[in-house]
């Protein structure tokens, strides 16, 4: 019975996400502007979070959430999935993420709650290499997705923190958690090196190449 529920909440959700996304894709709204959208509301749920109104962030970080969760569905409904849009949603995804951990240190640094405020350094630290260290490691082997705390983990994390005002033990998790993930993202990326699973480089045109020595000689 718990599975046909939990089975019928999943479907209901997703047919809910898909009109939202119907609805945007037949608007013509570019998806890229759905993206910096999402900054936007994720500021707001900053400047929320710098107030001490966490649980009004978080449901801010809910309706940043929609933008977060439709911009590549309303992409890929008007055919324009692009090279540069998935650029240019990873780069604001970090500042969104970036954004809500300076709103909490804000916070803390304003009612003078010193640990906390290096608590949450340590969290945004983290949520940055985390991130990094994949991109990185996929630069020279072919999948680096070791570890458990991806962006969408420790977003809904961070909500959840908020709404019931828990705030202190979600950072706790988001300043170990992630921290662990980079360890285990490096340790993977030894093992596939020293395995030879390597990125195949395209070699560039000699011509390219010989113009890039040119620009980087000393």
């Amino acid at each position: 019975m718990a599975t046909t529920i939990t089975g019928g909440i999943g479907r209901a959700g997703h047919w809910l996400l898909y009109q939202i996304v119907g609805g945007l894709a037949a608007t013509g709204i570019h998806p890229n502007v759905l993206t910096f959208i999402g900054l936007v509301v994720n500021l707001w749920a900053a400047v929320l979070f710098a107030a001490g109104r966490f649980q009004t962030a978080g449901a801010v970080m809910i309706l940043a959430g929609i933008f977060d969760m439709t911009d590549g569905r309303v992409a890929r409904a008007q055919g324009r999935v692009t090279t540069f849009g998935g650029f240019f949603d990873s780069v604001i995804d970090r500042y969104s993420d970036l954004v809500l951990f300076l709103g909490l240190l804000v916070y803390y640094a304003r009612v003078n709650r010193f640990f906390y405020a290096v608590l949450v350094g340590v969290a945004m630290s983290g949520s940055v290499m985390v991130s990094y260290a994949r991109a990185r490691a996929e630069s020279l082997i072919p999948s680096c997705k070791a570890g458990f705390w991806e962006r969408p983990e420790r977003i809904v994390l961070l909500i959840l923190g908020a709404l019931g005002n828990r705030v202190g033990p979600a950072l706790w998790l988001l300043a170990i958690g992630p921290n662990i993930s980079v360890i285990q993202r490096i340790v993977h990326t030894w093992k596939e090196i020293q395995a030879g699973n390597l990125v195949e480089v395209v070699p560039k045109r000699p011509e390219i190449a010989a113009r890039s020595a040119a620009q980087h000689a000393d």
